[in-house]
């Protein structure tokens, strides 16, 4: 009951936004119609004082009472009836106009007066950590361009990519679902995993339905493109690249290939000496990663994402697995260079815990190192640091905790200090405090 009561307080409030164009004609509306009341009146009064009227009007008219509880009351009367009526009225002609999308008409207004004239946003990753930055930035603008990884070869995205010859949908699959409504069927629907059938097992509705479009359409990112109007989603997503990219990775120790091997399924992993080949197979090693690169290492930026940074108020890098979903992005040579030149902020998220076999022991300064060895020194302005690290909790087996640091080691980088951590889970980042420092950095 509180929630809903909460919920409708807000939903009040947004109509006092200003710039929805709204507020306005509804003062005219309210004024002309209290112009019309006024001219009644007078003929009233005229009727009144020169025709005989029954004595019953006495008591019709309230007059035994003070005028200006007379006024009170009928005034009463009157703002209740028109209100009523604009309700019922509005509802009525709004459930014959809005169709099957059932939003809220304030949540069309806002979009269409308030978030679409909001900053532009530029968010680089994937995985979890990218669709948790997504989710709460669109409460504040629809200019969002998701900047997308396609080096995914695990799990059905891989199995997808391998037998449909498709760029692996998975990721674009989580950033949809999180830019459009969350409590939407159609959005659960998007997200269900199959959990058994013959073929289908392991995969996601939604990965399915990527991969069917991108046949229908025939390209993939047309397929991003009207999946993403099929779930009205608030902003848009665009992959790095096109180009069918491999993600490897150089480990600082030697891991023989024979041990790694039985641990691992062999479509899923290719180990050559100290070098493995493929994003799923990444992190699985035990060792520490030296380098990434991706092959070919010439990959040709999807021309959409460079002009969407360029031309953005605030570039945000991360949160997310820094080798497997941050790093494959900016190892696109065109990537990384509209980063270095584009006038927006540049923001790392670094993560608010490590990653088991990627980014072990790591502290803040590891990630922002790794980050500048891969991509250049300067790379971000900014970097996020989750400072809520005395909560009692109990984090997954080999994940710690990364404890902020007022300045970095080898690097002249900003850091901003500040609670991002999510209240049921501290190990992860908190959609709405995310994008609350985002929207704070650009207002500053």
């Amino acid at each position: 009951m509180r929630k809903s009561r909460i919920t409708v307080d807000r939903q009040f409030l947004r109509w006092l936004i200003p710039g929805l164009h709204v507020k306005r004609w509804l003062l005219l509306m309210i004024f002309g119609m209290a112009l019309i009341g006024l001219g009644i009146g007078y003929v009233q009064v005229q009727i009144y004082r020169q025709a005989d009227v029954p004595g019953i009007f006495y008591y019709v008219t309230l007059q035994f009472l003070d005028r200006w509880v007379r006024a009170l009351i009928v005034g009463g009367i009157g703002l209740s009836a028109f209100i009523t009526g604009f309700y019922f009225f509005n509802r009525s002609l709004i459930q014959s106009l809005r169709g099957n999308d059932n939003r809220p008409i304030l949540d069309k207004l806002w979009e269409q007066r308030i978030a679409s004239n909001g900053p532009k946003i530029v968010a680089i990753g994937g995985g979890h950590g990218l669709s948790a930055l997504l989710r709460g930035l669109k409460q504040y603008t629809t200019n969002i361009t998701a900047i997308v990884t396609v080096a995914d070869d695990g799990g059905s995205s891989g199995r997808l990519r391998r037998e449909l010859g498709v760029l692996p949908p998975g990721d674009f699959r989580m950033c949809i679902a999180a830019l459009a409504d969350d409590e939407s069927l159609v959005t659960q629907l998007f997200q269900y995993r199959f959990g058994n059938g013959n073929g289908l097992s392991g995969h996601s509705f939604g990965n399915l339905f990527i991969a069917a479009m991108a046949e229908l359409t025939g390209s993939f990112e047309r397929a991003v493109v009207e999946s993403s109007k099929v779930m009205a989603i608030k902003g848009r997503i665009v992959p790095s690249t096109l180009q069918d990219v491999t993600l490897c990775a150089e480990l600082r120790e030697l891991q023989p290939a024979a041990a790694f091997a039985q641990t691992t399924a062999p479509h899923d992993v290719t180990v050559r000496g100290s070098q493995v080949r493929g994003e799923s197979s990444i992190g699985k090693t035990g060792y520490p990663i030296e380098r990434v690169w991706i092959e070919p290492n010439d990959a040709q930026a999807y021309p959409e994402a460079v002009r969407a940074i360029l031309d953005a108020d605030l570039v945000v890098m991360g949160p997310g697995s820094l080798f497997t979903s941050v790093m494959p992005n900016l190892l696109v040579p065109g990537i990384a260079q509209a980063v270095h030149q584009t006038s927006a902020t540049r923001v790392y998220v670094a993560n608010v815990a490590t990653e088991r076999g990627e980014t072990d022991k790591f502290t803040l300064s590891d990630h922002v190192a790794a980050l500048e060895q891969h991509v250049g020194r300067g790379i971000a302005d900014v970097v996020i640091a989750n400072n809520r690290v005395d909560s009692e909790f109990k984090p997954p087996a080999g994940v710690d905790m990364v404890l902020p640091e007022t300045s970095l080691r080898n690097s002249t980088t900003r850091v901003v200090q500040t609670d991002v951590a999510d209240s049921e889970h501290p190990w992860r980042h908190d959609p709405r405090k995310l994008a609350d420092v985002m929207i704070r950095i650009i207002e500053s």
